[in-house]
């Protein structure tokens, strides 16, 4: 359609400019639910390896389906049980040493015997008298009462985050074929092979890269285990290995961030010489990580240059956060996928 009147052309243009805003509106205000669908949409391509595989040994789909998350939920409510003792047991410790801590701190006698051990520009009665004074304003106090209420809001809103995704995986899991047939029906006849071909093997890649990632997240889980609990003897083991095999599902940053963490509460708990022990062990861990379980993992999971994992993730991380980084993997792998098969050909062909 032509359209010959300089008016009607700005008209349509400022409404299609219209039309762009109140979609990137929508799209904003959606964010957080996009993002839970994009989370469940990734888990159940994860977990759909392990429903085919007992699809193939007789098992029907929605039995297949509830045994495969019955033993995720398993597995994760026993980290669960075992990690909540720990923290209610530190909480619990804190608060009974609190008061003796403040004494301690107060005390004239432990404030100069301090003093002596600091540089002279360090006035650490200065310090503590600051801290006093923040902490008897009333206005402060308020600022962190409304921190906190922020915080356990946050907290709330993630465990809601949490039961959705659950609940969306479930759905997405039970239902991914006829999804997938549905999506085909939408290709026109003659290229709806090459169409459904490509798009089999990116949600089996993507599928091997979740499964891959929590292998390897599992043995540094396992690994960091046995050497808190029997070598290392750190309190709270099993928080730390939990942790450890949290960090390590998020690609390149996540065993080095896990590490630290850990080695700083074993300082804490342990003293020094444990925490360098510690610190030992996750520097020749990474090695070991990086250069022979990883590889050996991932090659057979997604087939990505080096050079593209590292910036896929991170711009995978500044665009979606923890997310982005865990999706951006697959998704080069994707692309990388529909150049060879799709792209290249074509070309080849002029």
């Amino acid at each position: 359609m032509k359209i010959h009147n300089a008016f009607r052309l700005g008209l349509f243009g400022g409404l299609g400019v219209l039309v762009a805003l109140a979609i990137g509106g929508a799209v904003t205000t959606l964010a957080t639910i996009i993002t839970y669908i994009g989370a469940a949409l990734f888990i159940a391509l994860g977990i759909d390896p392990a429903v085919s595989w007992l699809e193939r040994h007789k098992f029907p789909r929605w039995l297949a389906t509830l045994t495969v998350l019955l033993a995720i939920l398993a597995v994760f409510a026993g980290l669960v049980f075992a990690v909540v003792p720990v923290v209610v047991d530190q909480m619990n410790l804190l608060i009974k040493q609190l008061p003796g801590f403040i004494n301690t701190v107060s005390a004239p006698s432990w404030i100069k015997q301090t003093q002596a051990s600091l540089p002279n520009f360090i006035d650490l009665q200065g310090i503590i008298d600051q801290v006093v004074n923040f902490f008897q304003n009333s206005k402060n106090i308020t600022a962190i009462s409304s921190g906190l209420l922020s915080v356990g809001l946050g907290i709330a809103s993630g465990i809601f985050g949490v039961l959705i995704v659950l609940i969306l995986t479930l759905y997405f899991v039970a239902s991914l074929h006829s999804m997938k047939r549905g999506l085909y029906k939408l290709v026109p006849a003659s290229k709806r092979a090459k169409f459904a071909d490509i798009a089999e093997q990116i949600t089996a890649s993507v599928g091997r890269y979740v499964v891959g990632q929590a292998t390897i997240a599992l043995a540094n889980g396992i690994a960091s285990f046995i050497f808190l609990t029997f070598i290392a003897r750190v309190q709270y083991s099993a928080l730390f290995a939990f942790l450890a095999f949290l960090f390590a599902l998020i690609p390149l940053v996540g065993t080095l961030s896990g590490s630290v963490i850990i080695t700083l509460g074993a300082l804490l708990f342990n003293g020094p010489g444990t925490a360098l022990w510690v610190a030992i062990f996750y520097l020749a861990y990474m090695q070991i990580e990086a250069y022979v379980i990883n590889p050996r993992v991932m090659n057979r999971a997604v087939k990505v240059p080096g050079v593209i994992v590292v910036i896929a993730a991170l711009a995978g991380g500044s665009l979606l956060g923890i997310l982005g980084a865990l999706i951006a993997i697959p998704v080069a792998a994707s692309v990388l996928l529909i150049i060879d098969q799709v792209f290249v050909p074509r070309q080849n062909e002029l």
